[in-house]
């Protein structure tokens, strides 16, 4: 994973549930871990736009219901600063099923994906019907 001009600040923790994006079967995911965060013992790890964490699926498909799977953050609400100034926010926290290799599993994404995003998983960007 390439490293992210923007500074992003991290505010999904374990635990945190967030929508589903993709067409997948998944409707809503919940944190359990975040590939690659490395922090003090004892203390939760954090996750922002285009970190990869690994999910739970709470609600969607009976057959998907259950399953450990990885996906990439593309929108969150709370507001983080781009290195031109920018303060960009978003109106809900989302994110896209991938596999191990970054590749989205679904199809199709519903809503934008931000651009720190594509910048780190281009093959979400190609899917992505806009780019803020």
């Amino acid at each position: 994973m390439k490293a992210i001009a923007s500074s992003i600040t991290k505010t999904m923790t374990l635990g945190t549930k967030m929508k589903c994006n993709d067409n997948t079967k998944a409707k809503e995911l919940k944190i359990i871990g975040v590939v690659g965060y490395k922090g003090v013992r004892g203390r939760n790890p954090k996750a922002g736009i285009g970190d990869l964490v690994i999910c739970s699926v709470i609600k969607g498909d009976p057959s998907i219901k259950g399953t450990v799977v990885k996906a990439v953050i593309i929108r969150q609400k709370k507001e983080f600063k781009r290195a031109n100034g920018w303060r960009v926010a978003f109106e809900d926290n989302a994110a896209v099923l991938v596999n191990d290799e970054g590749i989205p599993q679904g199809t199709e994404i519903k809503g934008v994906v931000a651009r720190e995003v594509v910048e780190r998983f281009p093959k979400v960007g190609a899917v992505a019907p806009g780019v803020v």
